[in-house]
């Protein structure tokens, strides 16, 4: 059976951002993991215009070229990970707009988060995260990557991790591609 796909989604679009650094250990986590094949979608790059369809998300009835694309990359996809800033207490606009632009797209796969912040670890950012992705029918998993005190573990653009946050990525990884690889099956049994 063919090991499914995880998205890796850098939400931060912020000039100077952690979350390149972030993604890419994360990344690196996963691979070693080796239980999903890999992709890193980094929003800044993918640039998003601020949601500007016409019809709502659920209809599939895409009008421009932006979401068409971020359709088929987001069809490819069979779990995500969100690596996300939290601002004000709260998620990134650039992430939930993310998420707003489609509907059938992220439904029945799951999902996880890591997150980063300052004291908090990024964990508002996730609480606030988990009824969106909810509504979209996606399955969140239990388990998160806290970091707390982002600033002092980015050194010259790269994340520095320790070996609490190497397991808990790992943990999430475990529970992600377990639910991963049922959610496809299904999903596969059901598309015949």
């Amino acid at each position: 059976m063919q090991k499914p796909h995880l998205q890796i989604i850098i939400g931060s679009t912020r000039p100077g951002r952690a979350g390149a650094a972030v993604g890419s250990w994360f990344h690196d986590i996963a691979a070693k993991h080796d239980a999903c094949t890999l992709e890193i979608l980094d929003l800044a790059t993918i640039d998003l215009p601020l949601l500007n369809e016409p019809h709502h998300p659920r209809l599939g009835r895409y009008v421009h070229d932006h979401t068409k694309r971020w359709s088929e990359i987001i069809s490819a996809g069979d779990a995500f990970v969100f690596v996300v800033p939290e601002y004000n207490r709260g998620y990134n606009a650039a992430t939930k707009n993310a998420l707003d632009y489609l509907f059938r797209e992220w439904q029945r796969k799951p999902v996880g988060f890591v997150g980063y912040g300052a004291v908090a670890a990024g964990s508002r950012s996730i609480q606030g995260l988990i009824p969106v992705v909810a509504a979209l029918g996606m399955i969140p998993v239990t388990r998160s990557v806290n970091i707390p005190l982002i600033n002092r573990m980015v050194t010259d653009g790269e994340f520095v991790s320790n070996p609490r946050l190497d397991e808990s990525a790992a943990e999430m990884l475990d529970e992600l591609s377990s639910w991963a690889a049922d959610l496809t099956a299904t999903r596969r049994g059901a598309d015949r």
